[in-house]
């Protein structure tokens, strides 16, 4: 009896045994092998028991001993596609399942198997296409942000795209259009074209490129507040601005500090390097700006008097005369 015990003991578990305890199972098939290490049957159990505790890598290596030692084992194939394809080898698993088919075309879990492989496949082959359709069209996927917001007179669309040259931004303006394009680099283009919401003056309308961003002015034909950048426009529900005449979108999708915005965008602007023309007229603009009431006044008389040859801030001297004409030497002035 005591043999018989110890016997019953050291006996491999069957199916049921390990699909209720795949641990103890698991051990008990290990120890059998190292008794019998080239029985095909315990190579399928334990494949078995590495299914059910997800150790996938081992259950094919077990299956492919089963069936190095008894190549018509059918279960050994679908264990072995059951681990290939957790293992997301796909079309491996495929090939074991259709092999165990072959042998046991009456189990529907082989063609249950076959079946989820090639839809895995299918899905596998149709995300690497369009995988591959995003890096040849690069320029499909948005990297960049737009936002608008406006005045009594103007919409302003403000381009997030940094660095832009002004050879590689083109802006064409019709009555109810926006078409922006932008050559970001030798190989990526950035499009914004927009149906606006209501007309706009195209001969007026304007943009600049800054070093932080491009900014697009659209003109307004009459001082109407647009609930919204695009669409089809109806009658506008408010005629007349409230006393700030900067407005912002009503219909965001989401909150965002408007204030904070346009704060960030003069900061912007002052740090913008300008050249030349453009240079100067901004530090008189800046002047005329920070300047006392005398200041303006003084730039004011002086630039008119002179027919904009001079601009003084001094207006205890030009307030007590008549500003005259006074080019540049290498220059003449002429009236027009």
């Amino acid at each position: 009896m005591a043999e018989g015990s110890a016997a019953a003991a050291l006996r491999p578990p069957e199916d049921d045994d390990v699909s209720r305890d795949p641990a103890a199972a698991l051990q008990k098939l290990t120890a059998a092998l190292e008794e019998q290490p080239d029985n095909a049957g315990y190579y399928c159990q334990r494949a078995f028991a590495h299914i059910l505790l997800q150790n996938y890598h081992d259950a094919i290596t077990d299956a492919r001993k089963s069936l190095a030692l008894d190549p018509r084992n059918a279960t050994a194939f679908l264990r072995q596609g059951i681990g290939e394809y957790h293992m997301e080898s796909y079309k491996a698993a495929l090939n074991s399942f259709s092999e165990g088919h072959k042998l046991n075309s009456t189990n529907e879990m082989f063609t249950d198997w076959i079946k989820r492989c090639e839809e895995a496949l299918n899905t596998k082959s149709q995300t690497k296409m369009e995988d591959s359709q995003v890096l040849q069209h690069p320029s499909q996927t948005p990297k960049f942000k737009h936002d608008w917001y406006q005045t009594e007179s103007h919409v302003i669309v403000t381009i997030m795209i940094k660095n832009a040259k002004e050879d590689s931004v083109n802006v064409q303006f019709s009555e109810k259009e926006l078409d922006a394009l932008v050559r970001v680099s030798s190989e990526e283009d950035y499009r914004l074209k927009l149906h606006l919401l209501h007309s706009i003056v195209p001969e007026q309308s304007t943009f600049r490129v800054l070093s932080t961003k491009i900014e697009i002015k659209l003109k307004k034909p009459e001082a109407l507040r647009w609930e919204k950048l695009e669409g089809n426009g109806g009658s506008p529900k408010l005629k007349h601005f409230p006393p700030d005449s900067m407005l912002y979108p009503s219909s965001s999708h989401y909150t965002r500090n408007w204030d904070k915005l346009v704060g960030e965008i003069k900061e912007e602007e002052k740090s913008e390097k300008l050249e030349g023309d453009a240079a100067l007229n901004k530090l008189f603009q800046q002047i005329y700006s920070d300047g006392t009431d005398e200041v303006r006044r003084a730039m004011n008389k002086s630039f008119m008097e002179s027919g904009g040859t001079v601009l003084s801030t001094n207006w205890s001297d030009v307030g007590k005369r008549k500003v005259d004409v006074n080019p540049p030497d290498d220059m003449e002035w002429k009236k027009f």
